[in-house]
């Protein structure tokens, strides 16, 4: 049992781990996306969509190109969405917060209506569900023949570890690329960075629109990878909710995409404690759930406490940038 809860954990967080990655990258270019959560439910129906088009019209369909046509289109979704805050925020200069709220309220209700009138026509539930079975869900192999190490870490479908490689190219751009230096300067001080010579409203418009497609993933991720394919009617109020713990876990780990990997774990196992656990109140199921945003407060309230720089949010999170008071 504790083996299949931690192979479960790892499963279930990397949902998380898309929405933190796309997030801190929104972040790290001075704008609070709110919208993610949106965003993620915009990339479900992507996915789905994606495959549909793929799936409904052949009758022995490729793994790989299943997988490929939901992503590309999880992505695009999900990057439109993104497009339109950046335009907002960015062009328009409007308020980050408003903005990521409306496009969060668009996105939930977007998808609620594309799944149950476009996409699940007849025949396709049963295609969606056995693409997730057979082609997401696919072990590395040697899943099998390796016992406990094989179940925690071989056993996972391509989006486990797509999202691992993500996050682990974000830490690494970030800190060891000039792409990565700009963007941090554009974070921390846009006026500077404008100063010499770096392209504010491109880094910001290029990375606002990266983090929504990675983001997107995430809820391709819930529905193809940990729910075998299966779209319930109330997916998209799901994914909403796990939108907004990644966008808290973002805190948790400190704008730190390498650090998100493991927060994204105790995120996953936090999430899920409650459907392992038997014979407790519904009371205390629901106490289970506020788990992460208790421990996401801790943090916050931790790191404010030490105020290293390096544990802080970019200086000009929020705050649109007028070019001309420069």
């Amino acid at each position: 049992m504790d083996i299949m809860f931690f192979s479960s954990a790892i499963e279930f967080g990397v949902i998380f781990l898309f929405g933190c990655v796309g997030e801190i990258l929104t972040e790290k270019s001075g704008h609070l996306n709110l919208g993610i959560p949106g965003i993620m439910c915009m990339g479900a129906a992507g996915g789905c969509f994606g495959a549909k088009l793929y799936l409904m019209p052949t009758d022995n369909p490729n793994g790989f190109v299943t997988i490929l046509m939901a992503i590309l289109f999880a992505m695009l979704f999900a990057a439109a969405l993104g497009a339109v805050y950046a335009f907002l925020t960015v062009s328009l200069r409007m308020n980050q917060n408003v903005t990521g709220l409306a496009c969060t309220i668009f996105g939930v209700g977007f998808t609620s209506f594309f799944l149950n009138t476009i996409v699940l026509t007849e025949g396709v539930s049963t295609k969606l569900s056995y693409a997730g079975q057979n082609f997401f869900n696919a072990a590395l192999p040697g899943a099998e023949s390796t016992g406990w190490f094989g179940t925690i870490f071989l056993d996972h479908g391509t989006l486990v570890y797509l999202a691992i490689i993500i996050a682990v190219l974000a830490a690494l751009m970030l800190r060891y690329t000039k792409i990565g230096l700009n963007l941090r300067a554009v974070g921390e001080s846009p006026a500077t960075a404008d100063a010499v010579g770096i392209n504010v409203t491109r880094y910001k418009y290029s990375f606002i629109i990266l983090g929504a497609a990675i983001a997107g993933l995430g809820g391709l991720c819930c529905i193809m990878d940990f729910n075998l394919g299966n779209v319930d009617a109330n997916v998209s109020q799901t994914i909403q909710g796990i939108g907004w713990l990644s966008i808290a876990l973002v805190i948790f780990t400190m704008w730190k995409p390498a650090l998100a990997i493991v927060g994204s774990i105790v995120f996953g196992a936090l999430y899920i404690l409650s459907s392992r656990i038997t014979m407790i109140s519904f009371e205390q199921i629901q106490l289970l759930n506020l788990i992460p945003f208790i421990v996401t407060v801790i943090v916050l309230i931790a790191t404010s406490m030490i105020g290293h720089r390096e544990t802080q949010p970019p200086a000009s999170l929020g705050l649109s940038y007028f070019r001309e008071d420069r």
